[in-house]
């Protein structure tokens, strides 16, 4: 297998941040841009809240940085640009599969500028170390200051914000190039490939199911009916690879979203129920051998409530301190610090994913139906290019493939 596996593959360090990919054997670079005739761009930071330069630096001008090598090859038959539907932000109803347009904004402020907001991020770096600020404290101003900037046009984090930029660009520059740009909704574990479930790193969803089958989530926020648009990572590569083949040598763009909200919708009322079944029948068992109870979540439907149910717990934490014999005041002020760092802590997280906890969009995906049509017209391997969200039967694959699937992969 290795051998085979050794044929087919080159390995190349490269940086998308950087022109050209950041190659620096000219000779290889000669070689790639003679070759290479389909490029997928996949590189990216998902964190919601990046330091703003690196956000930039990958999501949006490594998109340029690849569109621009891409053009350089010869023999290139279609780039295709790993985006996210979320781009939407915090839109509300259908959402079509349209471009977004240079300076096009969610709320209608005028002047976005990418240019503009390169000068505003080396002007901030420039203050920061005139001001001779440490690297921490750079970190968590460079984090602040993308959200803000994300939040002035109207996208709720900083990911989504440059992400948004990056197709801008790539819309912009194309020329004649034959592009795919296509929007994953929420990825999960496999449904069939490489095999059933499985999941590398800890993904949106799976870090509730990790807290929550753990035992250290005993509520949640969210509207508790909103669907939360999953589709598994093998129906995303499929789409892919069915997407290339349909697009080669077709010069233009076009979007394609996979997800499953529009033809197969899954509800966070569904993974309430999923996540108590699972667990109760198959718990976690603890370092010292013994099983994880869990119960149901207390759900939480606006950030009004979660806001009083977090005064309440603080308010209630205080008062303890205020009975609690001097001879114990210094390690209380340790605990109260630390607790009030948590809060901040859990509040900065609640903010950032209140977008998609409560988010009321369901993604369009003619383009994605319409290319389904055309494998199984076209092609005898449907079956092997399959990503219809319609055959997911959530209840087998959640149960049986998908938290089975965290468990073995995610949990540590």
């Amino acid at each position: 297998m290795n051998s085979i596996i050794s044929e087919k593959l080159t390995v190349v360090p490269g940086d998308i941040s950087r022109e050209d990919l950041g190659l620096n054997d000219s000779s290889l670079r000669e070689e790639m841009l003679s070759h290479i005739d389909v490029i997928v761009n996949l590189a990216a930071t998902t964190n919601f809240d990046e330091r703003y330069d690196i956000a930039l630096a990958l999501n949006t001008l490594g998109a340029m940085h690849v569109l621009n090598f891409a053009k350089q090859c010869i023999q290139l038959q279609v780039l295709v640009h790993v985006s996210t539907a979320y781009v939407c932000g915090e839109k509300e109803g259908l959402l079509l599969e349209n471009p977004y347009r240079m300076g096009e904004t969610l709320n209608g402020t005028t002047g976005l500028d990418i240019d503009n907001e390169i000068r505003l991020l080396q002007e901030k770096l420039k203050e920061l170390r005139a001001e001779e600020a440490s690297e921490q404290a750079i970190t968590l101003a460079l984090k602040d200051f993308g959200l803000q900037r994300a939040i002035v046009y109207g996208w709720p984090n900083t990911y989504v914000f440059t992400k948004a930029m990056g197709e801008m660009l790539i819309g912009d520059l194309k020329e004649n190039l034959p592009v795919v740009i296509i929007r994953p909704t929420i990825i999960s574990s496999t449904y069939k490939e490489p095999f059933p479930g499985w999941v590398e790193g800890i993904r949106t969803i799976d870090s509730i199911a990790v807290g929550y089958g753990k035992g250290k989530l005993t509520f949640f926020l969210c509207d508790i009916d909103a669907i939360v648009d999953v589709i598994p990572a093998d129906m995303v590569v499929n789409a892919i690879l069915a997407a290339m083949a349909a697009h080669a040598n077709q010069p233009g763009e076009v979007i394609y979203q996979v997800g499953s909200s529009m033809r197969n919708p899954l509800r966070y009322s569904n993974l309430h129920d999923y996540g108590f079944r699972f667990f109760t029948k198959k718990p976690w068992i603890n370092k010292d051998g013994t099983p994880v109870k869990v119960g149901k979540v207390k759900v939480m439907g606006s950030m009004a409530s979660f806001h009083r149910y977090m005064t309440v717990r603080y308010l209630l934490f205080l008062k303890g301190l205020e009975v609690v014999n001097t001879a114990f005041c210094q390690y209380f002020k340790g605990t109260y610090v630390d607790l009030s760092r948590k809060i901040k802590f859990v509040m900065r997280l609640v903010e950032l994913y209140k977008p998609y906890l409560f988010f009321k969009g369901v993604f369009d995906d003619m383009n994605t139906e319409k290319l389904q049509m055309a494998v199984r017209e076209n092609t005898t391997e449907a079956d092997i290019f399959y990503f219809d969200p319609k055959c997911i039967n959530w209840d087998d694959y959640l149960m049986n493939v998908h938290l089975p699937g965290v468990v073995k992969y995610v949990f540590k």
